[in-house]
């Protein structure tokens, strides 16, 4: 099959990769995948893998394992749309048992780690892993499911009051989702956009924005990072109340150099967020509450890679896809 393939930080196109044949996974047509900033991370070196990248999918079940060959409740799978979580765990150790998947120490990580990703024609994922899209979604707004997800996971760890002051830093693919997620739900929020295409996406919602040279320091309940930049997590230290809690969405390729000491006389918080609950996000996309397809940038083919990292990668890009 064809796929995009990183090897030593550099991206090309294969033709003839291997179609992916696990026997105990589904097999999966990708439809559409999306350009994220792990992805755009992963080419710069941000963990040594070799293979497919790309988590941001929506595609059909073109396949059961053999295991489900018998049962004709579970072969209705077949040529459903699917998006699928990314994290495959053990299924034995003391943190899948706690139902921790994305935790266990022996996973892998769709496109991430140890495991071939969606920039391809064909992915595998476990059946479990599989949320099945509404009949009522278009591809373009299921894609955004992952990540939309991963916004999300801020409410599952963070219980954020009515009252708190809570600030965005961010306002790129991930920010977007956030910003529109946390006020849907009638959170306190300001948002620093750097850009004016992040200002123009927030306005019809009504979604505060500020100037981050008009960020008071030490007087937000909560702030959120998600620049994919350490100047982010400097700017977030700075602006948190003492007490406070940072919650960390980016993901830096290089070590963050900061004064601990600072968090303990501030008795702050640190929360690191990754992924998140599926089904929250596919119900609030078929819903309408949180609308992405204003952020889709572009697409390109599979045979388009240098064009698609290229558009992605420019200041203040939004969501580019690749469709095979």
């Amino acid at each position: 099959m064809k796929a995009i393939w990183l090897e030593n930080n550099i991206l090309s196109v294969r033709e003839d990769v291997p179609m992916p044949c696990n026997e105990n996974e589904a097999l999966i047509r990708v439809r559409l995948a999306g350009i994220c900033g792990t992805d755009m991370e992963l080419a710069k070196g941000y963990y040594p893998f070799t293979g497919i990248i790309g988590h941001e999918f929506v595609g059909e079940v073109a396949a059961l394992p053999e295991s489900a060959s018998a049962d004709s409740e579970a072969m209705d799978w077949i040529g459903k749309r699917v998006v699928g979580e990314i994290n495959v765990g053990c299924g034995r150790c003391c943190l899948c048992r706690q139902g921790m998947h994305k935790h266990c120490l022996k996973r892998t990580a769709l496109g991430i780690w140890q495991r071939d990703g969606a920039f391809a024609e064909y992915i595998q994922l476990p059946v479990e892993n599989l949320h099945r899209v509404p009949d009522t979604l278009s591809d373009e707004a299921a894609v955004f499911t992952e990540p939309l997800a991963a916004a999300l996971e801020i409410r599952q760890q963070v219980h954020l009051r009515p009252t708190d002051r809570v600030l965005l830093i961010g306002a790129g693919r991930l920010g977007q989702l956030v910003a529109q997620a946390l006020f849907h739900e009638g959170i306190d929020l300001k948002v620093t956009a750097r850009y004016p295409e992040q200002r123009s996406l927030l306005k019809p919602y009504g979604i505060s924005i500020i100037d981050s040279e008009d960020v008071s320091p030490h007087e937000w309940d909560v702030v959120i990072e998600a620049t994919g930049s350490p100047a982010g997590f400097h700017f977030a230290a700075n602006a948190v109340r003492p007490g406070g809690t940072i919650v960390i969405k980016s993901t830096y390729r290089k070590e963050v150099s900061f004064d601990l000491s600072r968090l303990v006389v501030k008795e702050i918080t640190i929360v690191g967020s990754r992924c998140g609950p599926f089904e929250p996000a596919l119900r609030m996309l078929a819903s309408g509450d949180v609308n992405p397809i204003p952020l889709i940038a572009a697409k390109f083919r599979l045979d388009e890679v240098s064009e698609a990292f290229d558009a992605a990668t420019k200041p203040g890009a939004f969501k580019v896809l690749i469709h095979p």
